[in-house]
């Protein structure tokens, strides 16, 4: 399968042929690197990493990917590019295209995104913006495959706001591969209803479902995957924490909430996960409200239902694949 020039934006322009061969690559080059087996198949080429928001997994993910495919790479920060400030997208997309062999962007709007693909004239991959998060459905993707050696008839539960990048992206990828997706969380956290319609188009056509519902008893029965993510997005002003923590509390993972699940059930988080009070966040926000753990409990987090260290390695595998399919290696 030749994906050689792509822009890797959204799962939504990638068929589910297409998503399977690049987690069949990331699996293979998972293997590699536990082996020992060099893949630096693409030296002399050079990536930018912009980072208008920063990361540990995306940005470590990328960076040690590049490394191992033979490229380097320069990590802009947000100060360290001019974007959208002094100079526009338009025009920072043809200036970075010139130098480089690819391009990531991790930031705001994904119409940012679109327009540095639209002028940069290589391939751009989008590292996370408000709306999508594809690399991250990958990883998990590839976990859930590693856990039950298929992902065809699963059953997906995404706990909390599913309104914005991890919810809209879960449930794009769980509908073209085959998975029955549900959202569970009061109904102003439900995700975009013309995301749902299309999403809806997916399933139809792979076998999935898509569910909404606030009943949580409903929605993990039988459920092999409980997923959830931070309840207040990077860049949220702090005034919606007690808000959220007020809605949302009712849609904790907790271990309760596990063992409603099949005996099999797995926990996904993408990360960072607020279980406990080892953050500085997780500390003020103990302080403000009195609670010690937010999304999922210390108990689920630490369980051995718990895969997500695994998942956070799978970032690495996948966005490897993704460079080196769209960069042709």
């Amino acid at each position: 399968m030749n994906l050689k020039g792509r822009n890797f934006l959204t799962l939504k322009d990638f068929s589910p042929e297409e998503i399977r061969y690049l987690l069949e690559l990331a699996a293979d080059y998972k293997r590699k690197k536990h082996d020992g087996v060099m893949h630096d198949t693409l030296r002399g080429k050079n990536v930018a990493l912009i980072f208008e928001k920063t990361s540990t997994r995306t940005r470590c993910s990328f960076e040690i990917g590049a490394h191992d495919l033979g490229m380097g790479t320069t990590y802009l920060d947000p100060s360290g590019s001019q974007i959208g400030k002094k100079e526009s997208i338009k025009d920072t997309a043809r200036v970075l295209g010139s130098m480089f062999d690819g391009i990531e962007y991790r930031g705001f709007g994904q119409e940012i995104v679109e327009e540095l693909a639209r002028y940069a004239g290589v391939p751009v991959w989008n590292g996370l913006t408000n709306e999508y998060h594809p690399t991250q459905i990958l990883a998990d993707m590839l976990t859930i495959r590693e856990e039950f050696g298929t992902l065809e008839g699963l059953r997906f539960v995404y706990m909390g706001d599913a309104r914005y990048n991890m919810g809209n992206s879960l449930m794009i990828g769980c509908s073209k591969l085959g998975l029955h997706f549900t959202a569970c969380t009061e109904s102003k956290y439900f995700p975009n209803p013309e995301l749902v319609k299309i999403c809806e188009g997916y399933a139809k056509e792979s076998g999935g479902t898509i569910t909404l519902t606030e009943n949580v008893e409903e929605a993990v029965k039988g459920a092999n995957i409980i997923y959830t993510d931070v309840w207040v997005s990077m860049g949220e002003p702090d005034e919606v924490w007690e808000e959220r923590i007020r809605e949302l509390t009712p849609y904790r993972v907790t271990m309760d909430v596990m063992n409603m699940a099949d005996d099999n059930c797995i926990f996904l988080h993408c990360l960072p996960a607020f279980h406990d009070l080892g953050t500085g966040i997780g500390r003020k926000i103990h302080e403000k409200y009195g609670i010690n753990e937010m999304e999922v409990t210390d108990e689920v987090f630490e369980s051995d239902k718990s895969r997500v260290f695994e998942e956070a390695e799978n970032r690495m595998h996948t966005i490897k694949a993704v460079m080196a399919a769209t960069l042709g290696a």
